[in-house]
């Protein structure tokens, strides 16, 4: 029988929570790297002992962190982050006078047929790339230096690039999303990017129609079928069936259609999850009822999954990161709130558990299905 590790990322502290495939009695290890901000951690797709941390505090900058043996230990890697390799500096020497300065990496993702070749999305909005298992890095300068990127804002959050897809079928083509930019693509594996944004409206932009500017949150792809991405935007969730060439919105019935995550069956590719959140200035659930919803169909009609969920007076948020699935035959999923609370549902969303209750605020979630 399968088993499964849910990676979490926390303000004080990363997380490692194990259970078999039934998914009921869960084994909880941490906190490892206590008192620091793990914004993100993700396993290798290819090799089950190899996951990557990014972590960061005020007083020691960022720092990557990598285990060989699924989570048991850890070492730091990837030091030339830093400027001339002083540590926690922040700082990215890029061949100009002065160094360019970067706040922390947002965002992780293992290749698919490589574990020690690993892409950081960093913010300020830039994108990097390891060959060695994050012990050396290289930027993918066309990135920060599109043609666009003098124009690029920061969000509420900061102009982070926080989601990085892989197309399985395609090696050279990949997404980024930034915020407050929009989202991108490469077809030559990051050499040269260009916006993929036709169908973007956002009202709170001078133009709400322009290429660039859009507060895109989250991403997400099957790769089942990877030329139709969904997208939880600042307001509506989108949906692309050209492999972002034009979006529609899918908001359908949402009580809300603001939200931060966004996330897909993996048995199911037209089944969708988002959690709702009242709005862009009261970031807790509508009615104080913490819902996921459901669409099967694509999105437009959406349902609420509630069994197993506070009901009233919950007054929590779900970050961008703070939601996946696993593989197995009965799709589970996962989330993670600011109030510390891990919920599963083992059954594609129809009843929720609290796997653990009192973590620190939770900033990202990420789950290995092991054989």
């Amino acid at each position: 029988m399968s088993n499964v590790r849910v990676l979490v990322g926390t303000r004080k502290g990363a997380f490692v929570l194990t259970a078999d495939g039934q998914r009921k009695k869960w084994r909880v290890e941490g906190p490892h790297f206590g008192g620091w901000e793990v914004y993100h951690m993700k396993g290798s797709p290819i090799d089950p002992n190899r996951i990557y941390v990014s972590q960061s505090t005020g007083w020691h900058g960022q720092l990557i962190q990598r285990s060989d043996d699924g989570g048991k230990s850890w070492n730091p890697v990837g030091n030339d982050f830093q400027y001339e390799g002083t540590p926690g500096s922040h700082q990215w020497y890029d061949g100009t006078p002065h160094p360019w300065e970067f706040a922390r990496v947002w965002h992780l993702e293992p290749s698919l047929d490589d574990p020690d070749f690993v892409y950081a999305g960093v913010e300020d909005a830039a994108l990097f790339y390891s060959e060695d298992g994050a012990n050396t890095w290289k930027e993918l300068s066309g990135f920060r230096g599109h043609s666009t990127g003098s124009s690029w804002m920061p969000g509420a959050g900061g102009m982070c690039l926080h989601t990085i897809i892989l197309d399985p079928t395609n090696k050279g083509r990949m997404f980024a999303a930034v915020s407050s930019a929009g989202v991108f693509r490469s077809d030559d594996s990051g050499k040269t990017w260009r916006p993929i944004t036709k169908g973007l409206h956002s009202e709170f932009m001078p133009d709400p129609d322009a290429e660039i500017g859009h507060c895109v949150h989250r991403i997400a792809m099957n790769p089942a079928r990877p030329e139709v991405l969904f997208m939880q935007k600042h307001w509506d969730v989108m949906r692309s069936d050209n492999a972002g060439e034009s979006w529609c919105e899918v908001s359908g019935n949402l009580p809300s259609d603001f939200g931060f995550p966004i996330a897909l069956n993996s048995n199911y590719p037209n089944t969708v999850y988002v959690i709702p959140i009242t709005s862009d200035l009261f970031h807790v659930p509508p009615e104080g009822k913490l819902r996921v919803y459901r669409s099967e169909t694509g999105g437009n009609e959406w349902e609420p999954l509630t069994k197993g969920l506070p009901q009233e007076h919950c007054y929590v948020n779900v970050l961008r990161d703070a939601m996946d699935v696993d593989t197995l035959d009965s799709c589970g999923v996962y989330f993670g709130t600011t109030g510390g609370q891990v919920y599963v549902s083992p059954d594609n969303g129809n009843t929720w558990d609290a796997i653990v209750q009192n973590l620190p605020a939770i900033l990202s979630i990420e789950v290995q299905t092991l054989q």
